[in-house]
């Protein structure tokens, strides 16, 4: 028994995957399309990808933001996990990596559910709260820029409804959060974050070993 998170051997973590992963055939397809870009480890892992769909079928999800888009395995997930009239919308400014991610949204049947917006994200995200979207989503999933982390994760506390929750990805940064003086910019902005969400008592917050740190704030 351990009181603590075990470390992942290669082998551990292939038998989790073994044991756990339950991939469509179009998600294995597009992790490998993905695999094979430059800057593939933009991609979520599978297993995070799995449980935020489990977190969004638990929370009777209908409404989600995503910040961050890349080729779409994130939204993918969690637009499979949403409801027949749920909707996503998803921010993001690249349109050649959402291209493949909208050809994998079709193959799923889920792009009508998917409103994707090719804009900076604080400019989406501020028309919405002109708009008066403030409490009308219940999920939202950050994974873009670090420097924006922060303005992020306001906007998108303010979008949710209370109970509504927000996770926060690469919240340990390749375990460079720890370094007392880091070169790293994003480490210094994602650790600054950290200490915010620690203190912060509008929300209710866990931040989890998974992947490269996933950080979850139920609203209050």
């Amino acid at each position: 028994m351990s009181n603590r998170t075990l470390e992942l051997t290669d082998a551990l973590y292939e038998y989790l995957l073994d044991h756990s992963l339950r991939e469509t055939e179009v998600m294995r397809m597009l992790r490998a399309e993905t695999a094979r870009l430059p800057n593939a480890k933009m991609q979520i892992a599978p297993e995070q990808g799995q449980f935020m769909a489990l977190l969004v079928r638990l929370m009777g999800a209908r409404r989600a933001l995503e910040v961050g888009v890349f080729t779409g395995y994130s939204a993918l997930a969690v637009a499979q996990a949403l409801p027949e009239d749920g909707a996503l919308l998803a921010c993001d400014v690249s349109e050649t990596y959402t291209a493949i991610a909208r050809k994998y949204w079709d193959a799923a049947g889920v792009a009508q559910k998917i409103d994707l917006r090719l804009a900076p994200a604080l400019e989406t995200l501020d028309a919405l709260l002109r708009d008066g979207r403030d409490g009308s989503f219940d999920f939202a999933f950050i994974d873009a820029d670090k420097p924006n982390y922060d303005a992020y994760y306001e906007r998108a506390l303010r979008l949710l409804r209370p109970g509504g929750l927000v996770c926060l990805d690469n919240t340990l940064w390749g375990g460079k959060v720890v370094d007392p003086d880091p070169d790293d910019a994003n480490a210094r902005y994602l650790r600054a974050l950290n200490d915010k969400l620690h203190r912060d008592d509008r929300i209710d917050l866990s931040l989890l070993p998974l992947a490269d740190g996933l950080t979850l704030a139920l609203k209050r």
